[in-house]
């Protein structure tokens, strides 16, 4: 893991030198001083940005790949299932403004370091408890420790990166989302078998820790970053930023591409289980493609974002025309032999997961100086509410009509009104 990273990490060097004019596209831009560019300590900043990363996702954004097996030890229907990875995601609506706010006065690792204390001490109790309820009062606890990982770690990579290396850099970060998630849907399911899934809960609180103390310990801001806030600004002036030019772009994409991320996550394996009566480990090797996909996706495409004449918004728009194609043909399945089904999910992750690079780069650009945390924070728990709602209406959707098919045209029409209303912005 340590190659690989140096690897992508060194690429970056390879990256053009800043534009002298604004691309056609692009929106107003908040750059860090360029002097960073020489200091080699952002990429040991940005290493543990993406490792604070891994750790957060390895169990809450794995919860899928153990859905499965939770759902034969616990007798759950699909929309508990859903239910479980909403809990996962539930406080974020609120905490990624307050993780913001407090990002743009206090330093990340304090901000991180004690979210991801509070996510390890939640899956631990979680794994150690007696009811389905308990179990989801401990992910809603989880997931307010959860909502400081994301911001704060877009906060830090922004502050070190300018603008001709952050989209490539974002996307390095976020990668560590399907990176995490993946790991977790390669290891969680293995744990499970020899310890239950209360084994594979107890590991991933492990891991949070872990990530957590690391970045704690050894990240340090860089000395000319943005300014921090003295005191919070009015409320009214915080949600204007939502009126910013260009939000559109960013908020419709935001929420239709969240939801189907999750769709993958929570309910492939179940899916192909059912519909193609292939094992449920064939689709959880299917998630496990997708994600690892969606971590090369995060990564080209924010690349692509750097360099791109139409802007930021180009390989956007052109991830969702992918998912309207390849959510159609992942439908029109008549039926499914496990290297076609790989191939799909390779591209649905690839797409599916890997939008959010060039996406999370365009909000960091659209704040206005000394609100990029409070920025991040605020677009992602829009998104938050997506994530919250679409796993277990997808689920019972599909406990309600006995098909996920339902969900996924549901879904891939979002993606392509999404791709409308916006081409037109």
């Amino acid at each position: 893991m340590g190659i690989l990273c140096r690897g992508l990490l060194a690429s970056l060097r390879w990256a053009r030198p800043l534009h002298t004019r604004p691309r056609r596209g692009d929106d107003v831009t908040h750059t860090p001083a360029i002097t960073k560019l020489a200091d080699p300590y952002r990429w040991t900043a940005l290493a543990l940005a993406t490792w604070a990363q891994v750790a957060g996702c390895f169990l809450m954004q794995g919860l899928g790949a153990l859905g499965p097996q939770m759902q034969r030890a616990m007798g759950l229907n699909a929309a508990k299932i859903g239910l479980l990875s909403s809990s996962a995601q539930l406080a974020p609506i609120i905490g990624l403004l307050v993780a913001g706010e407090l990002l743009d006065r206090f330093s990340e690792r304090l901000i991180v370091g004690l979210g991801a204390a509070m996510v390890s001490a939640s899956i631990f109790a979680a794994s150690r408890a007696e009811s389905y309820t308990a179990l989801l009062a401990c992910l809603v606890v989880a997931s307010i420790g959860y909502s400081s990982v994301q911001p704060g770690g877009g906060k830090a990579v922004a502050s070190w990166f300018a603008p001709n290396q952050r989209g490539l850099a974002m996307g390095v970060r976020q990668a560590g989302l399907p990176l995490g998630a993946a790991l977790g849907t390669l290891i969680l399911p293995a744990v499970a078998q020899l310890r239950d899934w209360r084994g594979a809960f107890a590991l991933g609180a492990l891991v949070a820790l872990l990530g957590g103390l690391s970045f704690a310990a050894l990240y340090r801001a860089p000395a000319e970053g943005a300014p921090r806030l003295a005191e919070f600004p009015p409320l009214s002036e915080r949600l204007a930023l939502l009126r910013l030019p260009g939000m559109r772009r960013i908020l419709l994409p935001g929420v239709t591409l969240v939801s189907l991320q999750f769709a993958l996550s929570v309910y492939l394996p179940l899916d192909v289980r059912d519909r193609f009566a292939l094992p449920a480990e064939t689709g959880v090797a299917a998630l496990f493609a997708a994600q690892a996909a969606g971590a090369v996706g995060r990564i080209v495409l924010a690349f692509w974002s750097d360099h791109s004449d139409h802007g930021r918004y180009f390989p956007l728009q052109a991830s969702m025309a992918a998912l309207v194609a390849g959510t159609a043909a992942y439908v029109a399945l008549p039926a499914a032999s496990p290297a076609l089904l790989y191939a799909l999910a390779l591209w649905l992750g690839f797409f599916g997961f890997g939008w959010y690079g060039p996406w999370i780069a365009l909000v960091s650009e659209t704040a206005p100086p000394g609100r990029i945390g409070f920025m991040i924070g605020l677009v992602m728990a829009v998104n938050q509410i997506a994530v919250v709602l679409a796993p277990p209406l997808f689920g019972w959707l599909r406990d309600a009509s006995g098909s996920f098919v339902f969900g996924w045209l549901l879904l891939t029409a979002a993606s392509a009104a999404a791709l409308a209303i916006t081409r037109r912005g």
